[in-house]
């Protein structure tokens, strides 16, 4: 989530000129604030939706009778907000009803080598568990899957084309590390065309810098991979959506919000290499309504010439319903055996079955533990009370330990 404050107005003048058969008067004034020029008369509820350019409450339905219109929509998420991803599955539904069988949708969360992985999942050919393992889920986005599974699992049931928008991650590396002319001829060749001369993206982009953690990364490394991010996403776009697959199609962009206020990032880079209609859809939190703290920067953002939106909802921040865990922190075993368990911890569902530290866990329920998400998917699927066989190796000697599965409060950054 990010908290975002006023650093200041950016000067901007407007040049009125009154024309008259004898004279021409001029003056420099701002009239009102370019991102909310229609301001509401009263403060904005759960479940508002504004169309900011003209200050109008809207419907969902109203909502959706526009931007189903256009060829390209953007819905900026906040990624740990079940809210923002009920808003895309929502959108994503109204475009497959005004456009049936003619809909697409590109996501941030995947990287481009891995869309044969998604069209195996769309054609039918993976459960969610092969899936997941196919993918790597969290390894390279490690956001809970429980966040995105609607989505996914309607685009598969309406065989709706799931497009890979992002860069790999070794790219990315490189771009923060060095300019694109001190890479190497492969990695320049894998570059899409790069402007880094945008001063909103540089703006926000320093804003955005100030209130990270970013250990020894530059400034400038900082604003390459962002850029890198933001081509890479619109040229895969436009390259589909100009292709024989998806030059018939209507395209839903969901990413972080960064990469769509506004319009600098993405939209405006996909625009550049296809023009073509398109409209931004964003969420702001009104109140916090889940259990957990979400966590958030200190962001100074400066103030632009321009609507972050087209239409903003309001709602709140959610939270997942709390999960459950095992109470182990491990790691795979070098030999792909099962998961050494590193640590146990206190009272958990783990510790009352009688693991121990250094144990080797080598199934639940019969299915083996060769990788982390057998063990991650496995217990998720669990319920209070639930009981599950887990086979673990000590000291050699095979065990067999009955869990018995209740919530608990776990500490911070327990693996399953």
């Amino acid at each position: 989530m990010l908290s975002a404050t006023r650093a200041g107005h950016l000067v901007a003048a407007l040049s009125l000129f009154a024309m008259t058969a004898c004279t021409t008067t001029s003056g420099s004034r701002l009239l009102g604030d370019p991102e909310t020029p229609y301001p509401l008369s009263a403060a904005p509820k759960l479940g508002d939706i504004v169309h900011l350019p003209t200050g109008t409450l809207v419907t969902p339905q109203q909502m959706h009778a526009v931007v189903t219109d256009a060829r390209v929509v953007y819905i900026g998420e906040t990624h740990d907000n079940p809210a923002s991803h009920r808003l895309e599955l929502e959108t994503l539904k109204a475009m497959e009803q005004r456009h049936p069988g003619k809909v697409a949708l590109g996501m941030e969360m995947f990287t481009r080598p891995q869309q044969p992985v998604l069209d195996r999942w769309v054609a039918g050919e993976l459960d969610e568990k092969g899936f997941l393992k196919a993918s790597r889920w969290y390894d390279n986005w490690k956001m809970d899957f429980a966040y995105y599974r609607d989505l996914l699992l309607f685009a598969k049931e309406r065989r709706i084309p799931v497009i890979a928008l992002n860069a790999e991650k070794s790219l990315v590396q490189a771009v923060r590390n060095s300019p694109p002319e001190e890479l190497t001829p492969e990695e320049r060749a894998r570059l899409p065309e790069l402007d880094l001369s945008d001063p909103y993206q540089r703006a926000q982009t320093e804003s955005i810098f100030g209130g990270h953690t970013h250990g020894k990364i530059p400034m400038e490394g900082f604003l390459r991979a962002q850029t890198l991010w933001d081509e890479t996403m619109a040229d895969s776009a436009a390259a589909y959506l100009a292709g024989p697959q998806g030059k018939d199609r209507h395209l839903l962009i969901v990413a972080g919000g960064n990469h769509i206020s506004y319009g600098f990032g993405i939209p405006r880079r996909l625009f550049r290499r296809l023009p073509t209609s398109y409209v931004l859809i964003g969420g702001t939190e009104l109140v916090v309504a889940r259990e957990t703290k979400p966590e958030t920067m200190k962001v100074e953002l400066p103030d632009f010439p321009m609507v972050p939106f087209d239409f903003l909802v309001h709602y709140a921040y959610e939270g997942l319903p709390r999960k459950m865990l095992l109470g182990v922190m491990y790691e795979p075993d070098p030999n792909q055996r099962g998961l050494a368990v590193s640590n146990v911890v206190p009272d958990s569902n783990a510790e009352r079955a009688g693991v121990k530290k250094g144990d080797l866990l080598l199934s639940l329920d019969g299915e083996s533990l060769a990788d982390s998400i057998d063990l991650v998917y496995a217990v998720k699927q669990k319920k209070p009370e639930d009981r599950g066989i887990l086979k673990v190796e000590r000291q050699g000697e095979v065990l067999t330990l009955e869990v018995i599965f209740n919530m608990g409060e776990p500490p911070p950054h327990t693996k399953p």
